[in-house]
């Protein structure tokens, strides 16, 4: 079964928060990389929802895409969605 992925309002953003971080450290190409790999990530994502580390305190599971980017995601399995959360830079430091 594939599940529809669902992009959340911060993921959206988070997103291009991070494309933007990339354009201002490297360039276009770095960008485009980064893209093709987040595509190739969420088609894989979308037959394969669980894979990733499940973190219990969020209650949702959370994957690298990159050395800098981890997506947290968040599956339902009623309605065979894969909620997006979260892209998340590494060099950041996570509190709570």
């Amino acid at each position: 079964m594939i599940y529809k992925v669902e992009w959340k309002p911060i993921a959206t953003y988070t997103y291009f928060d991070e494309i933007d971080f990339i354009l201002s450290k490297w360039n276009e190409v770095e960008v485009q990389k980064f893209e093709d790999l987040d595509y190739d990530f969420l088609a894989t994502l979308s037959k394969t929802p669980k894979i990733g580390i499940y973190k219990s305190k969020y209650n949702c599971h959370s994957l690298v895409v990159s050395k800098q980017t981890t997506l947290y995601h968040k599956t339902i399995e009623d309605k065979f969605q894969i909620d997006l959360i979260l892209f998340w830079n590494n060099q950041k430091i996570l509190t709570t």
